[in-house]
């Protein structure tokens, strides 16, 4: 499997944390996020990972270096211009290679089994109808409503009526995109260079019936404020970093 680190925010909730130092160097018990992600990836037995950045990215570049100390091989996908997700991910389309990849958002804490996507990358690979399969949590306080429905066999829809729950749906409320994904080449296709979100992309391929998912129930935080780093810390003095 390859993977992609999406690092290219600007950290601006973070903030005075990241005026000198991008948000993914940040560290929590003694080494920076991004690092917590590549042991997670190198031990769900990924070796190839790319990583786009822009903000103060020539430090991530140099934090990293090729990967090896990692396990991992890296490559990186400099943004001179933020291109937002889904633009960011089409510029790294050829050094992915492959036609499926996981995809995880470098600010995120979680213990999600990443090695489990493995067979749902072979299924993209070898040409199911799906074009993407999301990792859901339960929404966290700062995203009560959440982002997307899940129904009982595993497929996602567009987010439900708080008022009137949609048939099948798994849960009596939207649930949270976790930032962790496995999308398809295919996903992009027609779409040229330059910023594009990924939102309207990922809502076409849930209204055309080819989106994934599954609800993750354990422990996900969006380490996108201050606090919530101080959260992460609290965890991994408490329970160590999840596996």
């Amino acid at each position: 499997m390859r993977a992609m680190i999406l690092a290219a925010g600007l950290g601006k909730r973070m903030h005075p944390l990241t005026q000198n130092t991008p948000k993914p160097l940040l560290k929590v018990a003694g080494k920076t996020l991004i690092e917590h992600q590549l042991a997670r990836l190198q031990r769900a037995g990924i070796t190839n990972v790319v990583i786009n950045h822009s903000y103060l990215g020539s430090q991530i570049e140099t934090a990293l270096g090729d990967g090896a100390h990692y396990g991992l091989s890296i490559n990186y996908s400099a943004e001179p211009v933020r291109l937002e997700t889904a633009g960011g991910i089409i510029e790294a389309l050829p050094l992915l290679q492959e036609p499926s990849f996981v995809v995880v958002n470098a600010d995120i804490w979680c213990d999600f089994d990443v090695a489990s996507l493995a067979p749902v990358v072979a299924q993209l690979a070898a040409g199911s109808d799906d074009l993407a399969f999301l990792v859901l949590v339960d929404n966290a306080s700062h995203n009560p409503k959440g982002d997307f429905s899940l129904d009982e066999s595993g497929r996602v829809g567009l987010p439900s009526d708080a008022t009137q729950q949609a048939p099948g749906c798994v849960t009596n409320e939207n649930l949270t995109f976790s930032g962790i994904s496995v999308l398809s080449r295919a996903l992009f296709a027609g779409c040229g260079p330059g910023p594009r979100p990924l939102l309207p992309l990922l809502l076409a391929a849930i209204e055309a019936g080819k989106v994934g998912g599954v609800h993750h129930r354990g422990l996900w935080v969006d380490v996108g404020t201050p606090e919530r780093l101080a959260e992460v810390e609290a965890i991994c003095r408490s329970e160590g970093e999840p596996t």
